[in-house]
């Protein structure tokens, strides 16, 4: 597992005195907490992936301590369930759930992009179409990887531009809980090309601050019906999901 500088930092911090442990081990444990979560999110440990407590201690180089608080942090937050034989595991969701995330976050990030219609100011718009600029890019190149994280930039700007914290908070907690699920959505044949056309359809109702398009634009964009949805669930591995 890759070490960060920003951990090896907090590292040193706790292997610097004795006089404030406590502290230092609260720190630790949120910069592994954030390192993990990461990691998660951006697939590198899949769903179903056991997070053993010794060997994260041991590749991370610190104790097992401040290692626990972040995979109980974690498993509230839904990313880690903690299993009685198991331990902590990446957590894995039903066919039912993932379809009923996907659709929650449908309107979720509809709503964002709704406000946004209102709501975004000339900096946005520009950032908006410099990541839809990159995205046109990625697809030329062929080049999923990029297309992914520059789609992730893409919606960050959204859910910045509707200028409503805590829907923005909230909608970005759920799409961290899909992350590693919707990765494979970036795979399937045609979805970067499909994906243009939906974001070039989000940006011009959003520009001509049409909230009710930009709404269902980016609702139909996030949502996953018919084929496409079948497709999906097809591509992902058994072990990503549970039976109930």
């Amino acid at each position: 597992m890759e070490h960060t500088s920003v951990l090896n930092a907090a590292v040193r911090t706790q292997r610097s005195g004795a006089g404030l442990d406590t502290e230092r081990t609260v720190t630790l444990a949120e910069t592994l907490r954030r390192t993990l979560e990461t990691r998660i999110v951006a697939g590198a440990l899949e769903p179903g992936t056991r997070l053993d407590e010794v060997e994260l201690a041991e590749s991370f180089g610190v104790s097992r301590t401040p290692v626990r608080e972040a995979l109980r942090s974690l498993a509230a937050g839904g990313l880690v369930e903690m299993r009685s034989r198991q331990g902590a595991v990446v957590s894995t969701i039903t066919v039912a759930m993932l379809i009923e995330m996907f659709q929650v976050m449908a309107e979720m990030e509809g709503l964002c992009a709704r406000l946004a219609a209102r709501r975004a100011t000339p900096n946005h718009r520009r950032a908006m179409q410099e990541a839809h600029d990159r995205l046109i890019e990625a697809l030329r190149q062929g080049d999923p990887g990029t297309f992914y994280d520059v789609n992730r930039e893409f919606h960050e700007v959204i859910y910045d531009a509707s200028q409503a914290e805590f829907v923005a908070e909230q909608t970005r907690s759920l799409r961290n809980r899909v992350a590693p699920y919707r990765r494979y959505v970036t795979f399937q044949p045609g979805r970067m090309a499909a994906t243009i056309g939906e974001h070039e359809r989000i940006f011009n109702a959003i520009k001509a601050a049409d909230a009710d398009e930009a709404q269902r634009a980016m609702r139909d964009h996030v949502n996953l019906l018919g084929d496409n949805l079948t497709d999906f669930i097809a591509a992902l591995p058994r072990t990503m999901l549970r039976a109930r």
